[in-house]
């Protein structure tokens, strides 16, 4: 039984834990409304798809002279086989998919006002915003594009509802120019994609990002984000499975996805490099073979024959096809972990509530 001291005492310190417990509540809100204000975890979308019955003709499916739906233009093979990004129940389902995967923000290709993807635009915001997550655009260099155009092509976003903005290749327009932009712009948050922080300074840019896999490996993430610090800017490095676009492209080379171990070692770069925010290349860039996408096998009367995620972390072939939307999940709980984790060499686990892994993705409707 409490005594009178007791009481006393309980009186005394009372006004002092609640203010403690108060002041706990703060920071925990503050720090729960920075990760909505500022993403932890970006990925690069691609709308760019389409197919004969939603929107004419093929699109990108049959770049380099290939015939889809047997032939496409990538390594890989969707497990939702080809797809139309104007088909509401495929955006539906890919930002679903994001969001399990543990997702905040989606960095979506835009080449210019009138363009394909910018039609598509309406239908990728409103299943973002059902599925909750943010949405950035990330503006690629569309024929005649300048510092000047972009300023304007970013506040026309902006009515949209996009508020932060990933410039590719900036190198291409001097330095001051996106300066005189970034100055006028004050409220959007505006990343410029270079390994040279010091562009990235001179142009006034609140931060870095560089997408390119190949060019930036694991091993220069640490020392682009210790320049960013030193510049005062965010470092967003990308991090990707592996690269292959030869029948795509013809490029020849290739980042190996080594069933997984690339994806988890440029994780971990970033966990070391301290970023301060991660971009994934990519979600659907199936031209590159940097997605993460569920992929199935497939072989064509022609002879192709598709490349899988089997054995990746360690996965057979039907659940291997989730393997990266699983992983990217782990990994994101991990990044944002105070302190930050790694689950390099960790077994893949599944989410609770990831339909991904639960159910195998049917192929969309009416798409060809």
């Amino acid at each position: 039984m409490m005594n009178s001291l007791s009481r006393d005492r309980l009186k005394r310190r009372l006004p002092g834990a609640i203010a403690a417990a108060l002041a706990v509540t703060l920071v925990l809100l503050a720090a729960a409304e920075a990760r909505a204000a500022n993403p932890a975890v970006s990925i690069f979308y691609y709308p760019w798809w389409g197919t004969p019955a939603r929107d004419g003709a093929f699109r990108h499916w049959q770049q380099n002279g290939l015939r889809p739906p047997a032939e496409i233009a990538s390594s890989f093979f969707p497990l939702r086989g080809v797809y139309s990004s104007s088909d509401p129940a495929v955006v539906g389902a890919h930002m679903r998919e994001l969001r399990d995967a543990g997702v905040d923000q989606v960095i979506t290709s835009w080449w210019g006002r009138g363009s394909f993807e910018d039609e598509r635009l309406p239908a990728v915001l409103q299943a973002a915003r059902a599925a909750k997550l943010k949405v950035a655009a990330h503006v690629e260099p569309y024929p005649g594009r300048t510092a000047e155009s972009v300023e304007r092509d970013m506040r026309y976003l902006r009515n949209r509802g996009i508020a932060e903005f990933y410039v590719y290749q900036v190198a291409e327009r001097p330095n001051e120019e996106w300066a005189r932009l970034n100055a006028r712009l004050p409220r959007l948050r505006i990343f410029a994609q270079t390994g040279l922080v010091g562009r990235a300074a001179a142009g006034r840019f609140d931060g870095i990002y560089t997408y390119d896999i190949l060019a930036f490996g694991g091993d220069k993430l640490g020392r682009l984000c210790a320049q960013a610090r030193r510049q005062r800017l965010l470092c967003a490095p990308s991090v990707g499975p592996g690269y292959s676009a030869r029948r795509a492209t013809g490029d020849e080379r290739v980042k190996p996805r080594l069933r997984g171990l690339t994806y988890d070692s440029m994780w971990l770069s970033a966990v070391r490099a301290r970023a301060d925010a991660v971009t994934i290349t990519s979600y659907n860039e199936w031209h590159e073979g940097t997605q993460i996408e569920p992929a199935r096998a497939h072989r064509s009367p022609a002879g192709f024959r598709a490349e899988t995620y089997a054995g990746a972390y360690g996965a057979g072939e039907r659940r291997a096809a989730c393997a990266y939307i699983l992983r990217t999940a782990q990994w994101a709980s991990a990044f944002r972990a105070r302190p930050r984790r790694s689950v390099f060499g960790q077994p893949l686990t599944t989410p609770r509530g990831t339909s991904c892994a639960t159910r195998r993705a049917r192929p969309a409707r009416s798409t060809t």
